[in-house]
């Protein structure tokens, strides 16, 4: 398993913040991008790696709004370095440009973007848009940013991707039968909870697959936050967080702390050199059985969502799906520095 047998721990817990991690870090130098930097979980996330002294790309779908949280991470930090580019992680073709437009190593990717639907949506190619956008959207990125990933783990020693996951993946495995709710009935919570599962699994393929280039990814639970993603939950899904909440098993944080298990697992020392860890609240997750309910387990991952074998396994149907033969493998190509 990707996990290791003694869980990673850190100082910190389910009330830090973002800033609080990173209090003591100096990340000049440090290039990085951040999926969906507009708003919510990604504008934290941004500000906060800018303070620290990190050159931050902001890769959102709305410039307009990019362009209001560009300017208010410059006032916040003082005048920061921050960028902004255009993204649609629905569009393999808005992918391709972003790649094509990115110059130089990078350190830090931070695959933060996603969406929930209320109803059955897909792109262009069929896919199921939940699916399509949080995991095949950010696979196909960071494939195209294998090269830039790897001069920056050249440079430094190591390069670092961080994927935003959440506890609804304990809802759902990836269903390799129908992934794209072709013949199954659809339900937008088994969709983005398929669609968690496959972030984590990602996380633990692209470890294994690269960490011999010095690129390690992780997993993060950013826990419940109130922020843009919800307001096209279904009635149902509202009622089901209200449940949650009213039985203890939820608890609301602030996007400064949904924002700290981000940071832990782009700065931390403990996440050095090591990746395929699923990391909630602080600490890496225990593992728990793929029957175990969420209600008992609120704070656990489930053994689906860490499964080398079907990490691979859906490493393989992404490559497919996207037309692509390699994994994003190094080319002979020189990348500036």
């Amino acid at each position: 398993m990707p996990v290791s047998a003694r869980l990673i721990t850190t100082r910190f817990d389910a009330s830090s913040t973002a800033d609080e991690v990173a209090a003591n870090a100096d990340l000049s130098g440090i290039r990085a991008i951040v999926t969906g930097g507009s708003s919510g979980i990604g504008l934290q996330t941004a500000r906060t790696l800018t303070s620290a002294g990190a050159d931050v790309t902001l890769a959102v779908r709305n410039l307009e709004a990019g362009a209001r949280a560009a300017e208010e991470i410059t006032r916040a930090t003082g005048g920061g370095n921050v960028q902004l580019a255009f993204l649609d992680l629905a569009a393999q073709p808005s992918i391709e440009r972003f790649v094509q437009g990115w110059d130089g190593p990078l350190d830090l990717l931070i695959d933060n973007a996603g969406i929930v639907t209320g109803g059955l949506e897909r792109t262009p190619e069929g896919w199921e848009l939940q699916f399509a956008t949080n995991h095949l959207g950010h696979f196909a990125l960071t494939l195209g940013l294998r090269d830039a990933l790897t001069a920056g783990a050249q440079e430094r020693g190591e390069a670092r991707i961080v994927v935003l996951s959440s506890t609804a993946h304990m809802r759902a495995p990836v269903d390799f039968d129908d992934i794209q709710f072709e013949r199954r009935e659809y339900d937008p919570q088994i969709a983005y909870a398929q669609s968690k599962t496959a972030d984590s699994l990602f996380a633990v393929e692209a470890t294994r697959r690269w960490a011999t280039d010095g690129i390690f990814a992780n997993t993060v639970n950013p826990g419940g936050v109130a922020t843009g993603l919800q307001r096209d939950f279904t009635q149902q899904q509202k009622d089901s967080l209200a449940a949650a909440e009213a039985a203890g098993t939820f608890t609301y944080k602030t996007t400064q702390q949904g924002a700290a298990n981000t940071l832990i697992a782009a700065i931390a020392p403990e996440l050095a050199h090591t990746g395929g860890h699923y990391l909630d609240d602080g600490i890496e997750a225990y593992t728990v059985p793929n029957d175990a309910s969420l209600s008992d387990h609120p704070h656990g991952v489930k053994e689906w969502a860490l499964d080398p074998e079907i990490a691979n396994r859906l490493w393989l149907v992404s490559l497919d799906l996207l037309g692509r033969s390699d994994d994003g493998a190094a080319r002979a190509r020189s990348i500036p520095r």
